[in-house]
């Protein structure tokens, strides 16, 4: 999953990109609403993570924006505004979860989950694809007793056909799933890609779309 983080702390930012990274999400860094605004017009992103007090403006007034103009992204707020009022106006904005620094970063992680997971309509962390059984939470795949193991890009294009299992994603929406890793893409980088995740979940479970792009069958 791509995330959009929203922070001009230097100091938190790097440890919360740095974390989500860790999980095998691509982090996008935005210190100004303005640089926060053009990132949404041109990537699709999965998550949202906000500070409400930014240097050009605020928190809040960019999510009644986002929300105005349809964008149904998930926003998780990061604030130290601890007040109830503050909860309820960003929560009444459209923000979906709310998380007050000083917050533990793996607390941020399972708020993450939760939040995915019900934008999702899939209110657990297990989900079956044919014979595989997927942890999102722990990151693990199972089919059967033999655990496959996924690198972080191939946990990101993963994700990237989750979202949307049975549906087709384009080769460009799993590219902008990959830019944020700070390497550049090239011409075969999904097609690569989608032959290792065939090699290793089952050329059964990720079927290609000829000139339209991929899709994994639905989930349950």
């Amino acid at each position: 999953m791509r995330v959009l983080l929203v922070e001009d702390d230097q100091t938190l930012g790097e440890a919360v990109r740095d974390h989500v990274a860790s999980t095998y999400h691509a982090v996008d860094w935005m210190q100004t609403i303005d640089d926060a605004t053009a990132s949404v017009r041109v990537v699709e992103y999965g998550l949202i993570l906000l500070d409400l007090r930014l240097p050009d403006g605020s928190g809040i007034n960019f999510l009644r924006t986002l929300r105005s103009r349809g964008n149904a992204t998930p926003v998780i707020i990061l604030t130290a505004h601890d007040q109830i009022s503050d909860r309820i106006e960003g929560l009444n904005a459209g923000a979906d979860d709310y998380l007050v620094k000083p917050f533990n970063l793996d607390e941020l992680t399972a708020r993450i989950l939760a939040v995915t997971r019900r934008h999702s309509g899939n209110s657990s962390s297990e989900i079956i694809v044919g014979t595989l059984r997927i942890n999102i939470a722990s990151r693990s795949i199972f089919s059967g007793k033999h655990e496959i193991i996924l690198s972080g890009r191939e946990w990101a294009v993963l994700d990237k056909l989750l979202a949307r299992a049975g549906a087709v994603v384009s080769k460009s929406q799993i590219e902008e799933a990959l830019y944020a890793f700070g390497w550049e893409v090239e011409s075969n980088t999904v097609e690569v890609y989608i032959s290792r995740l065939r090699k290793k979940l089952g050329r059964e479970h990720v079927t290609t779309i000829r000139g339209v792009g991929y899709k994994i069958e639905g989930r349950s």
